[in-house]
């Protein structure tokens, strides 16, 4: 199943026979006080930076989060949608949970974004399912509702199934529907990763749907976190996941997933391999 999400200019595909996709995850001020400071404050330059910094390591999309306490967040996403196009094409994943942010991003964006996110709430899909549909969108559909995050798997693949049904009523193309079957950190339970890769296993064989998630949450709060969470993104890929929110500028994380691309056959005869290392091979000569 391929799902396809574009700029104004630019076009990617997101599936099981295409090279897996990173999110790039950066622009984001959760957790980044000084980000979030300067976006309040209407400074823009950051975003800029971080947007340009992350497609050329390598990040196919973006997701864009302008969630800064006390401020107008659906002017503050806006802006910041608008200054990432300015300095590069690449598809966007809008992230918001302030359905009027939503729609003031969806309605400024010029192409068909990935929606982050809806949850299996009754509530919250019928919220957002009509918005997805309004604006020809594709949504990221997390694997919990009213009950909270489940440890079982079956539950969490029933959930999925219930958003992607959902969707469909509302005249939303499977494809258009891409499952988070959550990550949480193998800090606070060491069975975390293992229940996520189970999930991610009985979606891609019951459902065949595209998968993504939040790969770094299954290393948060341990130490020395990039070789947790490549090593987590490469099993998850062989479990079927397609595309993560990621740190694409991370140099172990990123190796992971070409790595695990060329192995899994999603870069045919290591083409894109060899190009990369011939690339960094030229960059270090010109430096000597």
């Amino acid at each position: 199943m391929e799902t396809t999400l574009s700029s104004k200019t630019k076009t990617i595909i997101i599936g099981p026979d295409h090279p897996f996709v990173m999110i790039g995850e950066r622009i984001n001020p959760t957790g980044r006080k000084k980000l979030g400071a300067e976006m309040a404050a209407g400074d823009f330059s950051r975003v800029r930076r971080d947007a340009e910094t992350q497609v050329a390591a390598g990040a196919q999309m973006l997701d864009v989060n302008a969630g800064v306490p006390l401020a107008d967040e659906a002017a503050l996403l806006v802006q910041a949608i608008q200054i990432v196009g300015e300095v590069t094409d690449t598809p966007l994943c809008i992230d918001s949970s302030v359905m009027e942010a939503l729609e003031a991003a969806l309605s400024a964006y010029e192409g068909k974004a990935l929606i982050n996110s809806v949850t299996g709430e009754d509530e919250r899909l019928e919220r957002i399912l009509p918005l997805v549909k309004k604006h020809n969108a594709a949504v990221i559909g997390m694997a919990n509702d009213e009950t909270g995050i489940s440890m079982d798997p079956e539950v969490r693949v029933s959930i999925a199934e219930k958003i992607i049904r959902r969707a469909q009523e509302h005249g939303i193309a499977r494809e258009n529907v891409i499952i988070d079957p959550l990550v949480l950190t193998v800090a606070a339970d060491p069975n975390a990763a293992r229940v996520t890769l189970q999930t991610m296993q009985m979606i891609h064989e019951h459902l065949g749907v595209n998968m993504v998630c939040g790969a770094g949450n299954v290393s948060f709060g341990l130490p020395d976190r990039p070789p947790l969470t490549a090593a987590f993104l490469a099993m998850a890929m062989t479990c079927g996941l397609t595309c993560a929110i990621t740190d694409a500028t991370d140099p172990i994380i990123r190796q992971s997933v070409r790595a695990s691309d060329v192995l899994l056959s999603r870069d045919q005869y290591a083409a894109k391999w060899i190009k990369e290392f011939r690339q960094k091979q030229k960059a270090v000569n010109s430096n000597q």
